[in-house]
């Protein structure tokens, strides 16, 4: 256990990191804690902390940096978020792709870093399906799922269709089948092709296809706004191998799906901090998440992902805000 002296020190320490990104000897961390303590005594607690793993010693300085496991400290323990009177910009009620591409800019651009938005969870329902003719044997299949969202597919048949044919079908489908989920109109229509018309039964096995094409690709879709903030981190543009790593995170989308699905399952703001586990392998990297609602339900997931050097208070009232506005915006806009 840490002592109140410290504690103190170390929250010193690790706020003038994060403002100044420059290791912090024991001169401006006896300015910066505002202890009447002798130089020598700082040294030896600076020690203690670096032998529990807190602060690590850059081999070019004599000073010390927070290491994951003291950010973590901090994070936990020593960190009061002061509510900032400023105020993000409104989320427009609108169709969800809309609403998460804006929310992931906003959250980059309050904060200056990434921004990221897992997009609803989408149940496999539709509400209303429409073909419209392209050219011979290709349409367009547009499907709109209860909450508003439209997907968009093209599909080629063997068989030719006018204009006249797919309004009918969609008029029939649309009668028949909406407000069931895309399985259920599977099964129905396993027992249902025989007694339908040729051109009907073959545009609904069409539809039911594109649809379970759409509704799959949608599943856990990740948005992402401001990559290009990194580069002007001094903690990435120093170090390339450091931005190509960031940057990779990106393009796989993997690891980050399964880090924001971690962080739809718990309340409120998480922190996760780079290097203290496989969630976010990166040391230089963290992120500050929290989940989104849509009518009391957690549907998604959006945060802050920027350097481990980063200003963990404000980080946290963005999200938190954001998720807010998200949840208001998806609510209220069927």
């Amino acid at each position: 256990m840490l002592d109140d002296r410290a504690k103190l020190l170390l929250k010193a320490l690790v706020e003038r990191y994060i403002a100044d990104g420059q290791p912090v000897g024991s001169r401006t961390l006896s300015r910066a804690s505002g202890l009447e303590l002798s130089p020598a005594t700082i040294r030896n607690v600076m020690s203690d902390l670096e032998d529990l793993g807190l602060i690590a010693s850059p081999h070019t300085s004599a000073g010390r940096v927070p290491t994951a496991r003291g950010y973590r400290l901090f994070v936990d323990t020593m960190l009061t978020v002061q509510r900032e009177q400023f105020t993000a910009p409104s989320l427009p009620a609108d169709q969800p792709q809309r609403v998460i591409a804006n929310a992931a800019q906003l959250l980059s651009n309050l904060s200056q870093f990434v921004g990221v938005v897992m997009a609803p969870r989408r149940s496999s329902v539709f509400r209303h399906i429409e073909f419209l003719r392209l050219s011979p044997r290709r349409f367009l299949v547009i499907i709109v799922s209860p909450e508003g969202d439209v997907q968009n597919r093209v599909v080629f048949t063997e068989a030719d269709y006018t204009q006249q044919q797919l309004v009918e079908a969609s008029n029939y489908i649309n009668t028949h089948y909406a407000g069931l989920a895309i399985e259920q109109v599977r099964e129905r229509l396993k027992g249902e092709v025989e007694q339908l018309r040729g051109e009907i039964a073959q545009l609904m096995q069409a539809a039911v296809e594109a649809s379970s094409e759409a509704m799959d690709q949608a599943q856990g879709e990740v948005v992402i706004s401001g990559e290009r903030n990194l580069l002007s981190v001094s903690d990435f543009s120093s170090d390339m191998s450091h931005l190509r790593k960031a940057f990779e995170l990106f393009e796989q989308k993997t690891q980050l799906m399964r880090l924001l699905d971690i962080s739809s399952q718990a309340e409120g703001v998480r922190i996760f901090i780079g290097g203290e586990s496989q969630v976010v392998p990166f040391e230089e990297l963290s992120v500050v998440s929290a989940p989104y609602e849509v009518d009391g339900q957690v549907v998604g997931t959006l945060g802050v992902i920027g350097p481990t050097r980063m200003p963990y208070d404000r980080m946290i009232q963005i999200v938190d805000i954001t998720s807010r506005l998200v949840s208001n915006a998806l609510s209220h806009q069927k």
